[in-house]
């Protein structure tokens, strides 16, 4: 059976205010040609096919047109929620929609429940594992910590035990959308930590032929069987190395994985250059990142005049610019922005308890702080679902 693994379409995103509507409408045309030129037996999307919870209409309309001509194709697509979606609004309509072949799976009771397609030697077990919250889950999977790993784990215990039932031989595929360790995270993906831990181990996926991981926006291979494919898009310029593409995956009769990188299209390369603003003016190295999308650093000790405006003159597509001055780490001038850079919220409260008190928190109260991030985390993900 061949599959075309993609996810994190984030239908509806901006880059830098600039819309991607036309180039999310581009991909989506390229999906259906490679599903169609490729002789592709089922197409897997594993989450945040939106960017947010309540998407924008146009965004709802791209999604519905690639639903139809998906449909069209009479080729099977099994698609799960992620953590940017609303579960029940992508899930509106799934009993309907699975009877044209485009398998919904927004509801984590029925991780145990897949889609069962079969080709020439079987039946292949699709099991769709929707984005788990672990603050809303766990009492469903009857674990006591609330934790990205457990209830993965407890998701995963269900998969197997249907598994277990099915008739020998049967070829087995796993969605999820989660943070897996040994995975490169980019600027553009939201936290999901929970308890200070984000990742769970690749193990947990054990006793399934292939999963087809979402949520990391690099495509990456975990291990031979543990896949993300990553955005079809760069959402950050932190994706500027990034090689956009979906797995090609061959899972032949006795489950093993033969697997291909398929090129996105690319609306326009992303740069960052860095200097001060005379050098980047000047640079003729630089001729190359004229006609992309640029990040500009400027690292002049005193911000220069009109920067966006004249780095625009030889650069007319920047997007981001950063002000960046060569100080050393203890000048009492290096901005608030930089020392926070790469710290999360948890680490900046522990920074902001030992400037006012003295002292760092201890083991009990650096816990307390947990709580409260993810007691809030999860509250906005109520909020959200409920909007």
């Amino acid at each position: 059976m061949r599959l075309l693994h993609t996810s994190d379409w984030h239908l509806g995103r901006a880059f830098h205010r600039v819309s991607l509507l036309g180039a999310q409408a581009e991909f989506i045309g390229h999906l259906v040609t490679t599903v169609r030129e490729r002789a592709v037996d089922a197409v897997v999307v594993s989450g945040d096919v939106y960017d947010r919870a309540v998407p924008p209409l146009a965004a709802v309309e791209l999604f519905d047109d690639a639903l139809h001509r998906l449909a069209d194709l009479g080729v099977p697509t099994v698609m799960i929620s992620g953590n940017h979606d609303s579960a029940r609004r992508l899930g509106v309509g799934a009993g309907l929609i699975g009877r044209a072949g485009i398998h919904l799976r927004t509801d984590p009771a029925a991780c145990g429940t897949p889609v069962v397609l079969a080709d020439a030697h079987g039946d292949v077990a699709f099991y769709g594992l929707p984005y788990l919250e672990p603050a809303l889950v766990k009492d469903a999977f009857g674990v006591d910590k609330a934790g990205h790993e457990t209830v993965l784990a407890a998701a995963m215990d269900r998969v197997r035990a249907d598994l277990a039932t099915r008739t020998p031989g049967t070829r087995s595929v796993v969605l999820a959308h989660a943070f897996v360790t040994g995975g490169e995270a980019s600027d553009s993906e939201r936290d999901i930590t929970v308890g200070g831990v984000a990742a769970v181990p690749a193990g947990v996926f054990d006793g399934v032929d292939y999963t087809a991981l979402g949520h990391l926006h690099g495509s990456q291979t975990i291990t031979e069987r543990v896949r993300y494919s990553g955005s079809p898009l760069p959402y950050s310029f932190s994706e500027a190395d990034h090689r956009k593409s979906m797995w090609l995956i061959d899972l032949d009769a006795a489950g093993a994985i033969s697997a291909e990188r398929v090129d996105c299209p690319v609306p326009r390369a992303l740069a960052r250059i860095r200097g001060t603003l005379e050098e980047l003016l000047g640079d003729p190295r630089l001729v190359h990142q004229e006609e992309a999308w640029v990040e500009a650093t400027l690292t002049d000790p005193v911000r220069p005049a009109e920067p966006m405006a004249r780095l625009s003159e030889r650069f007319p597509h920047t997007l981001s610019l950063v002000f960046a001055p060569e100080r050393a780490p203890d000048d009492p001038d290096v901005s608030y922005a930089r020392r926070l850079a790469g710290r999360s919220d948890q680490e900046i409260a522990e920074d902001f308890v030992a400037h006012v008190r003295g002292a760092g928190p201890d083991e009990r109260e650096q816990a307390v702080l947990r709580d409260a991030f993810d007691t809030v985390r999860a509250d906005e993900s109520v909020r959200e679902v409920a909007r």
